[in-house]
């Protein structure tokens, strides 16, 4: 058993974040992830417009996840300058966008930080332009989206996973895990599969379940924040917050008040669609 465990814990340490590298070019897991996670989306959305009489075709659902991407890389990556690391990017602007390295020569680098709070408010963002261009009512749009997105999370956690980064507090339990990233080489919460099960999985069997049960259009995007937001709530205490910003209020991270908002946000659609529904 002793053997299982230590073959367990260090698990992170035999894992590359490449899948391919030739020369200086490196196709890593993580982007393909992201990838995954959009197939499934997208799958996922064209199974309900054909088994519950979504008025879309499927290429619109092509043509909004273009849009979609792009919100989620640009609300992302701004995301994380703002939210996690403003004072840092406030002196170096160029490196918000900037994927290469010049201070020692010239060698591509890649762009480090994204949030996924600022990934949903670039999403939100694409989306509103996109149906306004088309003339599509947000809230239904938004209902057929919420249920099939949170399988995408489990491929992006994964990645996460993978890359040894976004790891969880120090702890002793049996199957806390070493991750080589980490500088006190300390046996931490496996953070990224919690995230991976319940914002992904668990998630997802809900919203999947209640999505024929809706009682008004705008309903289940609202139960999306809210749930998202209080599950990732309830795992960052067992994730390591941010070294630039440790914890912000208390005990509570960053992560945790932008989750705390996204349940405040949740509440107040679904009252404000409920009470519309009634007039």
């Amino acid at each position: 058993m002793e053997d299982w465990i230590a073959v367990w814990r260090h698990i992170p340490a035999h894992l590359s974040p490449n899948l391919l590298e030739i020369g200086s070019f490196q196709l890593r897991w993580y982007g393909l992830m992201y990838l995954a996670a959009f197939a499934c989306t997208y799958g996922l959305m064209l199974y309900r417009i054909k088994t519950e009489k979504y008025p879309y075709r499927a290429e619109l659902i092509q043509d909004y996840l273009v849009w979609a991407i792009f919100g989620v890389i640009l609300g992302g990556r701004l995301g994380y300058v703002l939210f996690y690391n403003f004072g840092y990017y406030l002196q170096h602007p160029l490196e918000v966008f900037f994927p290469f390295d010049i201070a020692d020569g010239f060698r591509f680098v890649g762009i480090s930080g994204m949030s996924y709070h600022g990934g949903v408010i670039g999403v939100l963002t694409a989306s509103l332009l996109f149906l306004r261009r088309r003339g599509i009512e947000f809230w239904r749009f938004g209902d057929l989206v919420c249920p099939a997105v949170p399988l995408g999370y489990t491929f992006g956690r994964i990645g996460n996973f993978i890359n040894g980064e976004l790891y969880g507090r120090a702890t002793d339990v049996p199957w806390g895990m070493v991750f080589p990233n980490d500088p006190l080489h300390l046996l931490r919460h496996p953070s990224q599969l919690y995230e991976a099960f319940f914002e992904g999985i668990v998630l997802f069997a809900i919203l999947w379940a209640v999505r024929r049960k809706s009682p008004f259009d705008g309903a289940l995007f609202a139960f999306y924040l809210i749930g998202y937001g209080a599950i990732r709530f309830c795992i960052e205490f067992f994730r390591e917050p941010d070294a630039q910003l440790g914890f912000v209020l208390g005990p509570f991270s960053m992560g945790q008040l932008l989750c705390f908002a996204m349940i405040a946000a949740g509440a107040g659609i679904y009252a404000f669609r409920r009470n519309a529904i009634r007039k």
